[in-house]
C-alpha cells in the first residue's frame, strides 16, 4: 500500500497535484489546507472534491478547522484523509479553539487546530490513519506550552488505540523540539530515522523539517521519501507499507 502525505498550501498547484497523485496513484491522501467546496469547479484550486472523482480515493474523513464564503457558496478548510479503502469510523479531535463559520481571510486568525482520525479497513485489519495540522509560531518552530498541550493530546490518543498506526501531519515543529518528543518516543518518527533534511520546497524561504510520517510497530515500512516535485511549499512524503 502507498499513503502520501502532503500540507497542500490550500490546493492552490491544481495541476501538479494532480500529476503527483496521477504518478503516485496513492491508496491513502493525508492533506493539511484541503479545500472542500461541493459546487461544481472552484475556479483557483483543487478541492478534496475534484481528488476523490478523479483519482479513485471514494472513501474520506475530513476534519474542517474553518468555513468561508466563496463563489456564492461555503467553502471549508481543513485537514483531510482520502482513502481507497473503506473507511469505518473517523473522529475529529479539536487541538485548539473550534470550529469558525464565515472565516475572514484577512480578519481572523486561523489557528485553530484539529486531528483527524480514520479507521481504515485493509485487507481484514483496522489501520489507525491519523492527520494533523499543528499550532503555528510566527517567529520559531521549536514550540511552546501551547505545542506542548497539543501534541500530548495526539500521544494521550494514540495511546488508547490497538493495532497498526499511523500518524502523518504539517507539525509546525523541528524534529528536535520537546513538543515532538512526546511522538517521538511513542513512534517511530520515519524523517528523523531517514535522516531528512527538509520537507519544505524551493517556493518558500523555509528550510526546515516540520512535516513527519510516524508509525508504530504493527506498521512494515518497505520504502519512504520525501518527493521531489514541487506541488506546494511543502515536499509531499510518501509511504509504502505493509501489516
Amino acid at each position: 500500500m502507498k499513503l502520501l502525505q502532503l500540507n497542500a498550501w490550500g490546493g492552490r498547484l491544481e495541476p501538479q497535484i494532480g500529476d503527483l497523485l496521477k504518478t503516485e496513484n496513492p491508496d491513502i491522501v493525508c492533506l493539511q489546507e484541503a479545500i472542500s467546496f461541493r459546487k461544481d469547479g472552484s475556479g483557483l484550486f483543487i478541492t478534496i472534491e475534484n481528488i476523490q472523482e478523479n483519482y479513485d480515493l471514494p472513501f474520506m474523513g475530513f476534519g474542517p478547522v474553518f468555513s468561508f464564503n466563496y463563489m456564492k457558496g461555503t467553502a471549508q478548510f481543513g485537514n483531510c484523509i482520502l482513502s481507497r479503502f473503506p473507511i469505518k469510523k473517523t473522529e475529529v479531535i479539536f487541538t485548539h479553539q473550534e470550529h469558525k463559520d464565515n472565516f475572514m481571510w484577512q480578519e481572523d486568525s486561523s489557528n485553530m487546530r484539529n486531528f483527524v482520525h480514520a479507521e481504515v479497513q485493509i485487507n481484514g485489519r483496522t489501520c489507525h490513519i491519523i492527520t494533523h495540522h499543528g499550532f503555528w509560531i510566527l517567529e520559531h518552530k521549536n514550540g511552546n506550552q501551547e505545542t506542548l498541550k497539543q501534541t500530548k493530546m495526539i500521544a494521550d490518543y494514540i495511546g488508547e488505540l490497538s493495532g497498526p498506526t499511523i500518524l502523518t501531519g504539517d507539525f509546525n515543529l523541528v524534529p528536535q523540539s520537546p513538543s515532538l518528543q512526546q511522538l517521538n518516543k511513542l513512534l517511530t518518527n520515519l524523517c528523523i530515522t531517514h535522516k531528512l533534511k527538509t520537507t519544505r520546497t524551493n517556493l518558500t524561504y523555509k528550510t526546515e523539517t516540520c512535516d513527519y510520517i510516524f508509525v508504530n510497530d504493527e506498521v512494515n515500512v518497505d520504502n519512504f521519501q520525501a518527493l521531489e516535485k514541487v506541488v506546494s511549499d511543502h515536499k509531499a512524503l510518501s509511504l509504502e507499507f505493509n501489516l
